[in-house]
């Protein structure tokens, strides 16, 4: 029995907009990647626990497939926590990957296989 999924693999991206006060400690071209449950950053380069925890609720959601018309699909710009701060995070879609179920969980399928 096939018992494979896809995922999106994702790509979070400081906006930094210029001349604009910024307090995060983000800078341009900071970023962090998420394939599967596996979050990783770049050598050498932090990312503050404060945006992550911004934007983390989202990447389970948005590593799914979307509707079209579902605003998950088109918005992908996420505020600074900081009021005060102008830097965004941009959640973008790199590719897919394929997951089996029986390798990322010990519950089994239901006996119908998709419900």
């Amino acid at each position: 029995m096939d018992d494979s999924f896809e995922l999106f693999d994702l790509r979070v991206e400081a906006v930094i907009p210029e001349g604009k006060p910024i307090y995060c400690g983000a800078k341009a071209g900071d970023y962090f990647e998420l394939k599967g449950e596996m979050l990783s950053l770049p050598a050498g380069q932090g990312f503050s626990i404060y945006s992550i925890s911004a934007v983390l609720p989202l990447l389970a959601a948005k590593q799914r497939p979307t509707h079209s018309n579902d605003w998950m699909t088109s918005d992908a710009e996420i505020a600074c926590p900081d009021p005060n701060c102008a830097s965004r995070l941009r959640i973008v879609r790199t590719g897919t990957r394929r997951f089996s179920h029986s390798e990322t969980t010990a519950v089994p399928l239901p006996s119908g296989g998709d419900e």
